[in-house]
């Protein structure tokens, strides 16, 4: 059994999906798409952009979302491989939710492209540049790390963002509580703590202005049926009901992205196969996290025709 996996923020780059447009109109088609929806050349950001343009939060989080449909896109249409004949469910890290949902048929491309703007507009308005910061504890696991972040908020907010995988959790909140957890990290038995280079502290209780705004939208824009389950960030658990996943995404936007208690959920409940479109970033953390499971990447045009081959 297999599992379709969408990344997150932090795998774009500029570059990214010049090679899947160059060789498929239907991985242009995508691009196409999502220029029009966002009324902006995006594409042109992501193949030969300004990587801090493409990094702002409102750019990133449709353009990875693209990258990744354009990656399905080309497997289903070039080698005739639907996601329902190849996956028995999805998930995604973070934003790659709405990939998910938008791979499984819940929403189309466009409104996920205008869902995803918004998302990474409402998140970076939040909270004023500087106020907030996020970092990656390294050697850390999930009990490491909230003995930390509680040790460090000093009555601030400092709250585990993601857990990611057994060696890596990252926090998020306000700048000088965040400071402190990294000072503290060798106390607590963490290796260290690295700030991240983002511009807004995600995942945390100080994203609750953008939680309101994402609820606004997402009772104007509902999503639909799904063509197979989905493993939602905040509950690491199967959802079949869209009423259901569309509350979870309002929560997603302050809550912990339980990554790596996601991939336990699909590998107990019989996931063997882990397929990453679009990035390199999830399949590594799927074999840090269960090291018998069967985790790839499919970015390039020879990795999907390989796959491809393997499962035909």
């Amino acid at each position: 059994m297999t599992a379709f996996l969408f990344p997150g923020q932090g795998s774009q780059k500029v570059g990214m999906g010049r090679e899947l447009a160059e060789a498929s109109r239907h991985a242009r088609e995508v691009f196409e798409e999502v220029d029009d929806a966002l009324g902006q050349k995006l594409s042109a950001i992501m193949q030969q952009g300004d990587e801090a343009e493409l990094t702002l939060t409102a750019n990133a989080q449709p353009a990875i979302m693209a990258n990744s449909i354009a990656t399905l896109r080309v497997l289903e249409a070039e080698f005739g491989i639907s996601l329902p004949s190849a996956a028995q469910c999805v998930a995604g890290h973070s934003l790659g939710e709405y990939s998910a949902l938008c791979a499984a048929g819940a929403f189309s491309l466009a409104d996920t492209a205008r869902l995803l703007r918004l998302r990474g507009s409402a998140m970076q308005d939040a909270v004023p540049v500087g106020v907030g910061a996020m970092a990656a504890l390294l050697g850390a696991d999930i009990d490491k790390a909230a003995a930390l972040a509680e040790a460090a908020a000093a009555g601030r907010v400092c709250e585990i963002a993601n857990d990611n995988d057994p060696t890596q959790v990252v926090i998020s909140g306000h700048a000088e509580a965040i400071d402190r957890a990294i000072e503290l990290a060798k106390e607590h038995g963490i290796k260290r703590g690295i700030k991240l280079p983002v511009s807004a502290p995600f995942h945390c209780s100080l994203m609750e202005p953008a939680a309101r705004r994402m609820e606004a939208a997402l009772a104007q824009t509902v999503p639909g049926a799904f063509t197979v389950p989905l493993y939602a960030n905040v509950t690491a658990a199967r959802v079949t009901d869209p009423a259901e996943e569309r509350a979870l995404l309002v929560e997603q936007v302050t809550g912990r992205v339980r990554w790596r208690e996601s991939v336990l959920a699909m590998r107990a409940d019989g996931i063997e196969r882990f397929v990453e479109l679009g990035g390199k970033v999830l399949a590594p953390m799927v074999g840090r996290i269960d090291k018998e499971a069967d985790a790839t990447s499919l970015m390039t045009m020879d990795e999907i025709e390989a796959f491809a081959k393997e499962i035909a």
